[in-house]
C-alpha cells in the first residue's frame, strides 16, 4: 500500500512538472503560475536553491547520494523531467491546437488566469497599503510588457545565452510568462520551436544509428544554440531562485502581492479576442529567417456576442476557471 502511494504521489508529481513544461512554452502562460496553483512553488524555489557551493562540493568529493539528498534530487528529477519531456510531446499537442483553435486555447488560458488570481488571493491575508501598492505596481508592470513590441531574430551566443536566463523567468516569477519575453526578443520561434526540433531530429537520427548528422553545420548550428540557451536557463533557474528564496523569507506578503498583480496584468496577454499585427516595412510584412511572418503586436477587440464562436469561447474560460476551482476543492479534502 505505501509503495502504491509513493508511485501515485510520484506520477502526479510528473504531471505538474509536464503542466508546468507545457505552460512555459506558451506565450502569456507562466510555468510559475502552475507552480503556484499546484501547491509546488515554495519547494521549487528551494530545491534550486541547494544547487550552490556545499551541493557542488559534495559533487566533487563522489558522494552522489549525499548531492541527491541535499538538492531534493527526487523532486527536481520529477519535476524538471516532465517539464523537458513536455517540450517533445504535449507541447507539440499545444502548437496544434493553438494553429488549429487559437480563439479556444487562449480562452482556456485565460480562465486558468483568472482562476489563479482567486486561487492565490483568497488566502492573502492583510490588504494594507504597502501589500496593494505592490500589487498596482505588479499589475502595472504586467500590463505594460504586453503592449512591448517584439524585436527582430538574433542567434548570437552570447545574446542567447540572455535568453536562457530571462526566458526561465517564467519557471521562477507566477504571472511572468517567460516565452512571451522571448517574443519580445525576438527569438520565440529559434529557441522554443525550430532548436527544438532540430535536437529532437539530431536525437532520432543518432540513436538509429546515423552519425552523419553532426556533419550539417545547420544542425550543428542549432546544436550550439540549444545548447548555451539550456545553460543559461539552468544559470538562470539556479541564481534567480536564490534572489526569490531570499525575498521570499524577508517580505513575503509584498512578493506575493506583486505576483498576485503579475499575474493579474498578464490577462492582458492572454485576452483570447485578439488579431495579430505583422511587422512591415514600406507596406511589406517582414518574414524571419525560416520565412514566417514576424508578429509586432497584437490588436484586441471586445467579442460579438451574436456570434456562437464568442459563447463557445466563453465556456471554455468557465472550463478554466472551473479546473481551478477543482483543485482548490481537492486541496482543501486533502488538509
Amino acid at each position: 500500500m505505501q509503495r502504491e502511494r509513493t508511485f501515485i504521489q510520484k506520477t502526479f508529481l510528473f504531471l505538474k512538472g509536464l503542466a508546468m513544461g507545457a505552460a512555459n512554452k506558451v506565450p502569456g502562460v507562466s510555468g510559475g503560475t502552475v507552480s503556484f496553483v499546484f501547491g509546488f512553488y515554495e519547494e521549487l524555489i528551494y530545491s534550486f536553491r541547494k544547487v550552490n557551493f556545499i551541493a557542488f562540493k559534495l559533487l566533487i568529493n563522489g558522494r552522489f547520494k549525499s548531492f541527491y539528498r541535499y538538492v531534493n534530487g527526487q523532486f527536481l528529477l520529477l519535476i524538471m523531467g516532465g517539464s523537458i519531456f513536455s517540450y517533445f510531446s504535449i507541447s507539440l499537442v499545444l502548437d496544434f491546437f493553438l494553429e488549429n483553435y487559437e480563439l479556444y486555447v487562449w480562452s482556456w488560458f485565460f480562465g486558468l488566469i483568472i482562476g489563479s488570481i482567486y486561487y492565490i488571493g483568497k488566502d492573502f491575508g492583510d490588504w494594507n497599503r504597502n501589500n496593494i501598492l505592490s500589487l498596482i505596481i505588479g499589475a502595472s508592470i504586467g500590463i505594460g510588457i504586453s503592449f512591448l513590441t517584439p524585436a527582430t531574430e538574433n542567434d548570437n551566443l552570447w545574446f542567447v545565452f540572455i535568453c536562457g536566463i530571462i526566458g526561465v523567468s517564467g519557471m521562477t516569477l507566477p504571472g511572468l510568462s517567460g516565452s512571451f519575453i522571448l517574443i519580445l526578443m525576438g527569438n520565440y520561434v529559434l529557441l522554443l520551436v525550430d532548436s527544438v526540433n532540430e535536437l529532437f531530429h539530431i536525437m532520432t537520427r543518432l540513436l538509429s544509428g546515423d552519425f552523419k548528422v553532426l556533419s550539417d553545420p545547420i544542425k550543428i548550428r542549432y546544436l550550439k544554440i540549444i545548447s548555451v540557451f539550456t545553460f543559461g536557463s539552468a544559470f538562470g533557474l539556479v541564481s534567480i531562485s536564490h534572489v526569490l528564496g531570499y525575498v521570499l523569507k524577508r517580505w513575503n506578503q509584498i512578493v506575493n502581492a506583486v505576483i498576485i498583480g503579475f499575474i493579474t496584468g498578464s490577462l492582458g496577454i492572454v485576452w483570447p479576442w485578439k488579431n495579430a499585427v505583422f511587422l512591415s516595412d514600406k507596406g511589406n510584412i517582414q518574414l524571419d529567417k525560416k520565412g514566417n511572418k514576424i508578429i509586432e503586436n497584437y490588436q484586441r477587440f471586445m467579442p460579438d456576442f451574436n456570434n456562437s464562436e464568442t459563447w463557445i469561447a466563453v465556456f471554455y474560460i468557465c472550463i478554466g476557471i472551473g479546473l481551478i476551482l477543482a483543485i482548490d476543492y481537492y486541496g482543501r479534502q486533502k488538509k
